[in-house]
């Protein structure tokens, strides 16, 4: 790869040179191919973030504000100094054209080698929405370059370099200019769904939501329910109205008794869009906390959001709800009418459905659940920690009050397995990895560190800190250190803007300096644990939160 990107350089260099010695209209056309290579290379960025942050022009704005000096100043910085150079340049020497144009290839070929694309975690998906953004912007561009070609050598790499600077405007303005054209297809898709669903009148929808646990709880359900009704259920992550939409487009078939459908929430009236279209009969709150805070703003918006759930339910219905969590029993306590409340807990005896006996460790979980009418059941599981419990009594609730025998229920928890990402046990030989990778929130660090101290041997956890936090992210991560430092023999830190408060929380406990350590990435961090005498203890990684590229 270095050395493509060495020739390439001197290519680029030699065509400018010559080009720029040969006449304007060759001096033009070299300006014009290398930057549209370097247009190319800096703008896919910017649609990869945008792609990442959601498609939210105003979110993607907050992102480019929190990173403008670590990533926008660095990928500009020779765009600057090339416009900088030419304003100077061409009033010195008015009439030096070939001067103007050399110096722009040298610094344009700079340009590639600080921007060439990096590995990305989840590289940019050339989606349908991608494709028609990019031929806008290319068509944008192309014109331009055309009118670039009437001005003068020196006042044409100005306006080049001026149009790369401002490649992420450009993405924005071509979301706006698509955005009636993707209003359009998005409402064809979501009225397609809708018919579908229309023609399946007897298709019961069951919605999970919550800050946390909603994923796990939803892969429960669906095993415990596969044992007596043929259940559909979103897939991996798709829980936005379209990802919702494309499951139900792709995958919905009139075999299908159940449809599971995961409701993610970054903003309130996310979780009510969702319920309009689906309209389910039944509905999971799993837990109400600090998630997204930036989006939300509060933790009473992100009650309000998870509770749009509750409140579109029919009468007929009925909401499944963590009694655990303060934030929701407090919402119900004295609610009258809508659907029927049924509660699950792991700490209150007086819900309807509670588990006790709770016993956990490095080998699985089993635990004593009551069910209505003085059922008592013994459940085991190969899943570990006891908010693992917690999603599998909510999924046994839902399961029995839907008429899956109990005796397919118990079989079913026997047989599940681990969601991946969540907690997630991993043997790699001399070094076990607990995998809880997805998204951390404050209440599930906590739980993974938990799990952690189970485990006998070096106790490592690898973690860049939580995010989307809000003015309070500092605060969570610094209290997740403090909690680390007291069941950890090491600390990996990946990143050291967004593990700052996890360090700050370490020091305050006095944990040892020398057993921190802050790297670039992943990668790097598996190579200090690989370096690290383990004095012939085995390993146990705990991989806490992996953020995504725009991070």
């Amino acid at each position: 790869m270095k050395f493509r990107r060495a020739v390439l350089a001197v290519l680029a260099f030699v065509v400018s040179y010559e080009a720029a010695m040969n006449g304007d209209y060759i001096s033009k056309v070299a300006m014009a191919a290398a930057f549209a290579v370097c247009y190319a290379v800096t703008s896919l960025r910017d649609y990869h973030m945008f792609q990442l942050n959601s498609y939210k022009p105003l979110g993607h704005i907050r992102w480019m504000g929190r990173n403008f000096s670590t990533d926008y100043a660095r990928r500009h910085l020779c765009a600057v100094l090339t416009l900088s150079f030419f304003i100077f340049n061409h009033w010195i020497f008015p009439n030096d054209s070939w001067r103007a144009v050399q110096t722009a290839g040298a610094f344009f070929v700079m340009q590639l080698f600080i921007n060439w694309p990096q590995k990305a975690k989840k590289p940019l998906v050339y989606t349908s929405r991608v494709k028609r953004m990019l031929a806008v912007n290319a068509l944008l561009t192309t014109l331009a370059l055309i009118f670039s070609f009437q001005t003068s050598p020196p006042l044409q790499a100005a306006a080049l370099s001026l149009w790369l600077i401002c490649t992420p405007l450009l993405m924005l303005l071509t979301n706006a200019l698509n955005s009636p054209v993707e209003s359009y297809i998005n409402r064809r898709y979501i009225a397609d769904a809708r018919r579908m669903l229309g023609d399946m009148p007897y298709l019961t929808v069951i919605g999970v939501t919550g800050s946390y646990g909603k994923t796990s709880t939803k892969y429960f359900l669906q095993r415990l329910l596969s044992s007596k009704y043929n259940v559909l259920m979103t897939p991996g992550n798709f829980n936005t109205t379209l990802g919702v939409v494309r499951t139900i487009r792709e995958n919905m078939r009139p075999v299908h008794d159940v449809f599971i459908c995961e409701m993610g929430a970054r903003y309130v009236g996310d979780v009510k869009e969702i319920c309009d279209l689906v309209r389910p009969k039944y509905g999971v709150i799993t837990s109400i906390g600090p998630q997204h805070l930036e989006s939300f703003g509060t933790i009473e918006n992100v009650e309000r959001t998870k509770f749009e759930l509750v409140d579109t339910l029919p009468e007929d219905g009925a909401a499944f709800l963590n009694f655990d969590d303060w934030n929701i029993r407090r919402r119900v306590m004295d609610k009258t009418g809508g659907p029927k409340i049924v509660s699950y807990s792991i700490s209150e005896d007086s819900c309807d459905y509670t588990a006790f006996w709770i016993k956990t460790d490095a080998s699985g979980s089993s635990f004593m659940a009551v069910l209505p009418e003085g059922r008592e059941v013994l459940f085991e599981t190969k899943l570990i920690g006891r908010h693992n419990v917690t999603n599998i009594l909510a999924a046994i609730a839902a399961a029995d009050s839907l008429g899956v025998p109990l005796e397919d229920i118990v079989i079913a928890v026997r047989r599940l397995k681990p969601v991946p990402h969540r907690l997630q046990l991993l043997d790699r030989g001399d070094i076990i990895i607990i995998d809880d990778a997805y998204n951390s929130n404050a209440s599930g660090a906590r739980a993974a560190l938990d799990v952690l101290g189970m485990f006998d041997g070096h106790k490592i956890l690898v973690t860049p800190g939580m995010v989307e936090l809000g003015n309070a992210q500092d605060i969570y991560n610094r209290s997740f250190g403090e909690a680390a430092a007291g069941v950890c023999d090491y600390v990996v830190l990946v990143g050291e803007r967004t593990s700052k408060g996890v360090l700050d929380g370490l020091r305050s406990q006095s944990f040892p300096g020398e057993k921190i350590f802050v790297v670039g990435n992943v990668d790097e961090a598996f190579s200090r644990i690989n370096a690290i005498s383990a004095g012939g203890k085995r390993k146990v990684v705990l991989l806490e939160n992996d953020l995504p590229d725009n991070y």
